[in-house]
């Protein structure tokens, strides 16, 4: 009886883990995020096969480094790892509120309905305009367990996740951006060249 409590047990807590790593920023974060102009942004990130402890402690360094640099998501690649994970965290104020990590994300559907909101990138820094994305989606994905889920996202979520999973493909935000004049006002004010967007007709 004791074994199978045990084993119970042990089911029950991997059931319910969720990654969570501190908030605050490291002064040395575990990985480097790479800026528009580096080509391992334009590189395609590859399916992952098998959910396993290496992939929730890529998840964690993800974190700790998207948190040390402020931001709210941060996807593989912009990490120069080419595989199909992402991770958000819309609350990074509330120590309270865990992030969400998708593994092999893939939009189901979208709405009809679309909306213009401003974006920005920790990828490229300082940069910050207007896109267009539907407004809602629906997201099938694999949570840090391994375990297949589905999602209904709309309003700042919906964005977040469209925008990461952007990365995913080797799309980043400003190649979106439909005002040229203001993309290369303020790529140019950043330091970042125009030539490093592949604009998306």
């Amino acid at each position: 009886m004791a074994g199978s409590f045990a084993q119970l047990a042990k089911k029950a807590e991997l059931e319910n883990v969720s990654i969570t790593v501190p908030k605050e920023p490291v002064d040395d974060p575990p990985l480097e995020i790479y800026q528009l102009g580096n080509e391992v942004l334009r590189s395609t990130g590859n399916r992952i096969s098998k959910v396993d402890a290496s992939m929730r402690d890529l998840a964690k360094n993800m974190l700790i480094s998207m948190y040390s640099a402020k931001g709210i998501g941060l996807a593989a690649p912009q990490v120069g790892i080419q595989k199909r994970i992402l991770v958000i965290d819309l609350d990074i104020e509330n120590p309270a509120t865990p992030p969400q990590v998708f593994i092999n994300p893939e939009i189901i559907t979208s709405s009809a309905t679309i909306d213009t909101y401003e974006e920005g990138c920790l990828s490229i820094p300082g940069v910050y305009l207007d896109v267009i994305r539907p407004t809602a989606i629906k997201v099938g994905y694999r949570d840090e367990m391994g375990r297949p889920k589905k999602m209904n996202a709309d309003g700042l979520l919906a964005r977040c996740i469209q925008h990461e999973i952007d990365h995913l493909n080797g799309i980043l935000f400003v190649d979106r951006v439909k005002n040229e004049e203001n993309l290369i006002k303020e790529l140019e004010e950043n330091g970042f060249s125009h030539k490093d967007v592949q604009k998306i007709a």
